[in-house]
This record gives C-alpha cells, structure tokens and sequence, in this order.
C-alpha cells in the first residue's frame, strides 16, 4: 500500500516521517506545488518520491490533505471525482463548509474528514519532526458518513501516530477549535502588532522579552497562507469568540482605569479555574 500526502508542510512531513518510521506503507509519496519544497522534502527524508496528484490517485490507497482548507474546498471535488476504492483524508482545521461541498457527492463514503489536534508556530517541510502527533487527540468529524473500510484504513494511519481519537459533528468541532484554537493564534498576532507599533517609539523593547512573552506571542509566527483561510471558512464562530474576548478585553481595562484592584484580583482569580482544564 501506498499512501500520498498532498502539501509537504509541518503536518504532511510529520505524517510522512511517522510512516516511514514504522513502515506502515510500501512508499510515502509526496504532492507538493513548490519545486523547492519537493527537493526539501525528498533530501529530509519525508517521502520516498514526489508524485502529481493524478499520479499519485492511480497509485496510492490513501491520500492526505494537508494543504490550507481554502485548497483543500478546490481539490477536495476532483480528487472525488476520480476516485474508486481510494480513500481521502483531509487534516484541515475548518470542517463545516468542506462538508457541506461535497455531501451529495457520489463518492462521499470515500472521504474521512479528520483534524489533528497538534502543530507547531512553523512551516513548511523543514518544520517537520518526529512524534509531532504523540498522545494528541485526532478528532473525527461526521465520522458515520465515511464508508466503514474508509474510516478504518485512516483510524489505522491515526494509530500509527499514536493519537487518541475523539467524534464531533461538523458544527461542534468548527466552534469549539475556533475557542481553544483559533482565537490563540488570533490573540498572538494582535499581542505581536501591538509590541512592534510600541517598538517603532521604543527599539529596546525587546531587551525584556522573557519567557512569558515569548510563550504568549510565538503563534504570531505562524503562516499567514494556513491562518488566513481558517479565519475565513470558520468565520462565524471567529467572530463570536473574538466578541467574547473583546468583552473581557474592555471589562479589564475598565476595572484597571478605575483603579477597582479588588475586581481585577477577582477576574485573575476567576480566569485560574482554567487550571481544571489544562494542568
């Protein structure tokens, strides 16, 4: 068996090097637009060859997407179109509006719709690295609509990551990645502009950049040509959580302008109960 990744990025090489590692395939091929990333790919090892996308439908049983979910909205129909008993995984962030595009598509069973919950602030083939996916959740979405030998070819390939699986309907997994995901990257990128507009006044203000800061604001690095289509395909669900955030933005401000420390102490101490959640 062949398995085909299509975008040779952070996820697809991590997918890659994973399977080369266990030898759950023949071959990794690889499907990838940048020739400099084709060489990249193939010279780190993440594939074993570098195919077209056509290429790869006639000679693999699984093909990955791992490309940005405005791609994949592109890609994700003619692949359908050309398949018979292969089976297509999409990794994208963004599920509701990729499966409403394709759900009276003939083909449908064919496809698995999946969103590994793992990443890194880089990009590109390079960014690649070993166990990226260990221990993480892999949620499946609308999981009942893939035909059963589908779903078990890609619950096999998510085994050999070593991730734990979770099942969501598109709705559920499109709000709640736009809480617990999307608005980090949207709160990293404003927390980065605001530092670098104070920095056009202030050049040294960087010299005290710890940890904390680093932490918080390392999202900022990551890939306008990935962020930019989630934002956009999860629009609905963005905008709520940044509504949301705007509140507790303005309510802060508000107490520390008033000099009211008692209901600053309370709104820190009220945000702590997170620590049930994440430990």
């Amino acid at each position: 068996m062949n398995i085909a990744i299509v975008g040779i990025g952070l996820i697809g090489g991590s997918i890659g090097i994973r399977l080369k590692e266990t030898k759950f395939c023949e071959q990794v091929i690889g499907v990838e637009k940048s020739e400099i990333n084709q060489k990249k790919a193939l010279q780190l090892g993440l594939v074993d060859q570098i195919q077209t996308l056509d290429e790869a439908i006639q000679s693999c049983k699984a093909i990955i997407l791992t490309i940005p979910v405005d791609s994949i909205m592109v890609l994700l129909p003619e692949i359908l179109d050309k398949v018979t008993d292969q089976v297509i995984i999409d990794m994208g962030s963004t599920k509701s509006n990729i499966l409403h595009l394709i759900q009276d598509h003939p083909n449908r069973g064919r496809y698995v719709a999946a969103h590994p919950m793992a990443g890194t602030e880089y990009s590109g083939p390079e960014a690649a690295i070993p166990n990226l996916f260990k221990e993480k959740m892999m949620v499946y979405v609308e999981a009942f609509r893939s035909d059963e030998d589908a779903f078990e070819v890609a619950d096999a390939i998510t085994e050999q990551l070593e991730m734990q699986t979770s099942f969501m309907t598109a709705e559920e997994h499109d709000m709640h990645t736009a809480y617990v995901s999307h608005i980090s990257h949207l709160t990293s990128f404003a927390l980065a502009l605001t530092v670098l507009e104070k920095e056009k006044s202030q050049g040294r203000i960087f010299e005290l950049a710890g940890s904390g800061f680093q932490s918080t604001v390392r999202l900022a690095k990551s890939s306008p040509d990935m962020w930019t289509p989630i934002f956009k395909q999860n629009r609905t669900n963005v905008l709520e959580v940044l509504e949301e955030h705007i509140k507790q933005l303005q309510h802060i401000y508000e107490k520390i302008e008033q000099e009211d420390y008692d209901a600053v102490h309370k709104w820190i101490k009220k945000s702590n109960k997170i620590k049930r959640i994440i430990k």
